[in-house]
């Protein structure tokens, strides 16, 4: 590995990840925003404690109660009154059952002069979860659209109407009170309603959608599952204020000018790279052989989402794939390189 590619690459990575951090896009959203009433922080997704804790140094003494749901091993201590919760990503389990019953009690018995800050990151899916149906049947359906490569709008689709919470059922839960819904996006397009499935945001996708969608990837339902499938989803809803931050364009646009702090000329390319992993691996190459006699330094900046299929017992790691892909292909050149950054680790 060239040293000075992976210390650019590592440069570029840390300031496009430090100017979408979920405390800072928390902190902004909260700056001079009153709430009048009694205060209940609710906190969902992979980044749920980050966003948690900056949301109560922001507020303090106004949080009465509330809890933070997050991915094991993702609580980093105890936030004031909060109560933390470890659950499962990307398959729901028990805690992340108990963890939403306990969070939509916490939302009973309001006021219309009361808000519930909403605070939602990737992973709130599996980790905010109700479901309508049997446990058991909805991991399967969740695990074999996840291994037959579906697009987390295609899986959202569906997942929303096999919940008691999502697709905007929990804004219904916790009315008459108002939610205050801060979003860190992870969807490209920052399609609200999908974002951990849209708990607070009317649903723009219809059952047709979600049972073509079942049908598309051969998924089996049960009479209660596709019964759960043909019941539509709140199409209004008028008690929530949603702010959106953390993009993948506001992520790509920080990369842009990390990489000419570094002294590349860096182009950006696209935020919204939606196909298999592999595929996504040899078009960056590609693209990187196509400049190799330019003669200057370049940087080709692209975000998204890829997808993988699994076969046998593979781990399915995006990143890894993307990057191996595009290492099959740049086998033998020199001062390139292609760097995957994402949840499932860097290569």
């Amino acid at each position: 590995m060239n040293r000075k590619l992976r210390a650019d690459a590592d440069y570029i990575t840390e300031q496009a990840i430090a100017a979408v951090l979920p405390d800072r896009a928390v902190k902004r959203a909260l700056e001079g925003v009153e709430f009048p009433g009694r205060v209940i922080l609710i906190a969902a997704g992979k980044a749920a404690w980050q966003m948690a804790n900056a949301a109560h140094e922001q507020l303090s003494d106004r949080i009465d109660a509330g809890i933070v749901i997050t991915k094991y091993g993702h609580v980093k201590g105890p936030i004031g009154k909060l109560e933390c919760v470890e659950a499962g990503h990307p398959i729901p389990d028990e805690n992340s059952f108990s963890g939403t019953e306990k969070a939509i009690k916490l939302v009973q018995g309001l006021s219309e002069r009361d808000t519930v800050v909403f605070l939602l990151s990737g992973g709130g899916s599996a980790l905010f979860e109700k479901p309508l149906i049997p446990a058991q049947e909805l991991g399967e359906i969740t695990e074999k659209l996840l291994a037959s490569g579906a697009s987390i709008t295609e899986i959202n689709t569906v997942r929303k109407r096999l919940s008691a919470v999502k697709g905007g059922k929990f804004a219904v839960l916790a009315r008459p009170a108002r939610i205050f819904s801060v979003v860190l996006s992870d969807i490209l397009g920052d399609p609200l309603d999908m974002i951990a499935s849209g708990p607070a945001c009317p649903d723009s996708t219809t059952c047709a959608q979600a049972l073509e969608v079942a049908r598309r990837y051969g998924i089996e339902l049960s009479d209660e599952a596709g019964a759960a499938l043909e019941t539509e989803t709140p199409k209004s809803l008028d008690n929530v204020t949603t702010k959106i931050t953390g993009s993948v364009k506001e992520l790509c646009t920080a990369a842009m000018q990390a990489a000419k702090d570094r002294g590349y000329r860096a182009v950006y390319l696209t935020d919204r790279l939606c196909c298999e992993a592999r595929d996504a691996g040899s078009f960056l190459a590609s693209v990187l052989k196509s400049h190799a006699e330019d003669g200057e330094k370049l940087a080709f900046i692209a975000g998204g989402e890829t997808v993988v299929h699994l076969r046998g017992k593979g781990r399915g790691g995006r990143n890894q794939e993307l990057a191996l892909a595009a290492g099959r292909e740049l086998s033998g050149e020199k001062g390139m390189a292609v760097f995957s950054v994402g949840s499932d680790g860097t290569d």
